[in-house]
């Protein structure tokens, strides 16, 4: 048995690198996002606010970004949970749930770090939109 265990968690550089891809992003579709990135235990490795953002939507960026950890986007976990009725009234009482889209695991070279991001703020295309744009930071 081994006590050790690896784990894959981003750095810091590209926790700033994925903000700052989807801000630029953000800029370009003239919206005002949260934006949070998430280790792999579910901390805070990277947030910025921009000029406008909603201050309610700093939680929520980071809700949907740890919901993220369980290794899907939050759109796609909540078109798993919407036909099961004790999923769908149990999952969002969690804390730190968020189950509606905006938040999207990391993955480097095809493998999932478990850090997670969001972009909170846009709407229907749009965030998918930044939500590419953060992906197009990854390495």
């Amino acid at each position: 048995m081994t006590d050790l265990i690896k784990k894959h968690s981003i750095s810091s550089e590209l926790a700033q690198k994925m903000a700052d891809a989807a801000l630029a992003k953000a800029r370009a579709l003239g919206v005002s996002e949260n934006v949070a990135i998430l280790d792999d235990g579910g901390n805070l490795k990277a947030f910025s606010r921009m000029d406008g953002a909603p201050i309610l939507c700093i939680e929520i960026a980071q809700n949907k970004a740890y919901t993220a950890l369980f290794g899907v986007s939050t759109h796609e976990l909540f078109d798993f949970i919407k036909g099961d009725p004790s999923l769908l009234a149990g999952m969002p009482t969690l804390a730190r749930m968020a189950a509606w889209g905006g938040g999207f695991p990391i993955k480097v070279n095809g493998e999932n770090c478990r850090g997670d991001r969001v972009e909170r703020g846009a709407h229907g295309a749009e965030r998918h939109r930044l939500c590419d744009s953060s992906a197009g930071a990854r390495i």
